[in-house]
């Protein structure tokens, strides 16, 4: 659950400014004037604030009540401009194009794409295999989890297949994350683009319809991802 503890504003506005800002192509002046036309004065800085704490809370939520992936996966990364340095964002989608887990990360290299891959695989499996395009990185990070699941005494080897044809669909979906960094002025920080980007790919999921939920909208939505919220 989400707390709010110390936080003057009603927990609806709070949650809807987040889901708001990270769902849709507006920046944080702009919210602020929706906001006060919805009655709520609150400062962009404010909003900067909420969206950068409760993102990465939302992100780990939503894991658990993601739906079952499939077994095939895409993995590729797409650039991310940080404190003006290129950083590399890593995602990764199953053959059907649900989002299975995404990280940003200042190195593109074997630490890095291993790093990503463990995580991704505590949160949907071992899958049977990963697509990559011609990545010797990426080749290096599947082949050090595959040693890593070899030592626990996992049979399971992960096939890595190199194909770009194939990769075309999660280069397809990198899309949406592109059109909405692009609109905006650009990451001051590290955690402030890591916890934005978490939240940006949890309303690009609601919008695949990825979570099981009679809510009828996807602010409604994300609310129950949040869980119930702690004054």
């Amino acid at each position: 659950m989400i707390s709010l503890k110390g936080c003057h504003f009603p927990k609806d506005a709070v949650l809807y400014a987040v889901c708001f800002y990270l769902r849709y192509t507006v920046s944080y002046r702009d919210l602020e004037e929706i906001m006060a036309e919805r009655g709520v004065r609150v400062d962009h800085a404010t909003l900067n604030r909420w969206v950068v704490k409760y993102s990465p809370i939302v992100a780990a939520r939503a894991q658990s009540k993601n739906r079952p992936t499939l077994s095939s996966w895409r993995m590729d990364e797409t650039y991310i401009r940080v404190c003006g340095k290129w950083m590399y964002f890593y995602r990764a989608v199953d053959k059907a194009g649900n989002t299975l887990d995404f990280m940003l990360s200042e190195r593109r290299n074997r630490p890095a794409a291993a790093g990503f891959f463990s995580k991704a695989l505590s949160s949907n499996g071992i899958p049977s295999k990963i697509v990559i395009d011609k990545s010797g990185a990426n080749a290096a990070g599947i082949r050090e989890v595959n040693k890593i699941l070899n030592r626990f005494g996992c049979l399971t080897k992960i096939e890595t297949v190199r194909s770009k044809y194939l990769n075309n669909l999660i280069e397809q979906d990198h899309r949406f994350i592109k059109r909405r960094v692009g609109h905006m002025c650009g990451f001051k920080s590290f955690r402030s683009a890591s916890a934005t980007l978490d939240g940006i790919e949890v309303a690009n999921m609601i919008r695949k319809q990825q979570f099981p939920s009679t809510a009828t909208s996807g602010f409604r939505l994300f609310v129950e991802i949040a869980g119930r919220c702690v004054r």
